[in-house]
């Protein structure tokens, strides 16, 4: 795996730019988490997965699972950066007759491995794949990212036991720890605590990385939890909601908000600037 921290960086900008090019079509959506995860799908999709654009069923790519499904149009925006699909699709998010739902659907999109949208369930569906490439006898790697709103599902704690009872090192999962969910700060709603911790009571490796949006410190916990040979990781990537775009980062509440179409070029400026200075 070849890292390129200006590569990964710059294909975080382009997502960021097809996130808000699709939500804008539509005038409103998922914003925040998707906005959140750029970062982690740009050295996903940019340098470790073992994918391929033209061939998006090969049997031996890596799954990733994006189980906060609402998140979809964060991985419509790195799917059509890698060229799955070609960009202007993303206009048609959410739209009659599309290949690019409201929430990730396996059999409308390709690259999209899970059909996910109905919070926890996306985890149950990593460990079950991550079982299934383990009898198979197949080295793939499966990805799941998760969101710490999310952590409030039982059914996430049940796939957790199940992970970690049966040694499932090659699956990775991610908590896009931004503090914030839909009604509110997650202390606000239900309180965390500490979520390495949480994990490591379940039989977990857990990682820290402070700044989730460092693609490096991405690429640096990945590395890492590949090494892990005994046990499952988890890499809790601290964020920022609306990571990207001062509007959103400045927002009680982003989780679900507008993008209106005279706002890009503003926003792609920005995300430029980012860029530049990256």
């Amino acid at each position: 795996m070849n890292f390129n921290k200006k590569e990964m960086d710059l294909l975080a900008v382009q997502i960021r730019k097809n996130i808000l090019r699709a939500i804008a079509s539509k005038g409103a959506g998922h914003v925040g988490g998707s906005l959140s995860i750029a970062d982690t799908l740009a050295v996903l999709y940019g340098c470790v997965m073992n994918i391929d654009p033209k061939h998006p069923d090969k049997k031996d790519r890596d799954y990733i699972v994006i189980s906060k499904g609402h998140s979809g149009p964060a991985m419509y925006a790195a799917l059509a950066a890698k060229g799955y699909f070609g960009e202007d699709v993303l206009d048609t998010l959410n739209k009659n007759n599309t290949i690019l739902p409201s929430h990730t659907d396996r059999m409308k999109t390709p690259g999209v491995d899970m059909t996910t949208g109905s919070l926890g369930q996306g985890t149950s569906l990593a460990s079950g794949a991550a079982l299934a490439d383990r009898l198979n006898g197949s080295s793939n790697y499966t990805y799941l990212i998760v969101g710490d709103g999310e952590l409030d599902e039982g059914q996430v704690w049940e796939a957790a036991l199940f992970t970690a009872h049966h040694h499932l090192t090659n699956l990775i999962t991610f908590v896009d720890a931004n503090g914030k969910q839909l009604d509110g700060t997650t202390d606000q709603v239900c309180c965390l605590g500490s979520i390495e911790q949480k994990f490591e009571a379940f039989g977990f490796h857990a990682i820290t990385v402070e700044d989730g949006h460092n693609t490096l410190q991405i690429y640096n916990a990945i590395m890492e939890a590949q090494q892990e040979k005994e046990k499952p990781s988890v890499i809790v990537l601290h964020t920022i909601k609306g990571a990207g775009i001062k509007k959103y980062m400045e927002m009680d509440n982003c989780h679900s908000t507008t993008v209106k179409m005279e706002e890009l070029s503003g926003f792609y400026a920005e995300l430029d600037h980012q860029g530049e200075m990256a």
